[in-house]
């Protein structure tokens, strides 16, 4: 069977290497990006079935990150999660049309949950 892609985009290196080493535990394949100024190139490069997103990454940010997601009719398939300690999550998500969000700091088992029910 083949592995699951996954992306992840947060400016903190240390989130990064957490969250690839908990999915990689799950057998999923994870490519981790400390910016998303190019993130319609890295989807079809790597060809993800789950996208994380922070709302503070460099250089356009998670929320225009998203958007350009959402309107591109070849991606704006793959489940798109914000990722983040905003307190406005909730809403932002709505805004930009994300499929959901996991609040920072996460739970170790509704994080990997979370993913499993939407790859």
């Amino acid at each position: 069977m083949k592995k699951k892609n996954i992306l992840i985009y947060d400016d903190d290196t240390e989130i990064l290497f957490l969250c690839k080493t908990i999915l990689q535990k799950y057998d999923y394949s994870v490519e981790t990006f400390s910016r998303c100024d190019d993130i319609i190139h890295d989807i079809d490069r790597f060809s993800p079935s789950f996208i994380l997103m922070d709302l503070w990454i460099p250089e356009i940010g998670g929320e225009k990150a998203i958007r350009l997601i959402k309107e591109n009719d070849a991606v704006n398939h793959i489940p798109v999660f914000l990722f983040s300690a905003n307190t406005d999550i909730k809403e932002i998500c709505k805004k930009v049309n994300a499929n959901g969000y996991i609040e920072k700091p996460f739970d170790l088992k509704s994080f990997v949950g979370v993913i499993q029910s939407h790859v």
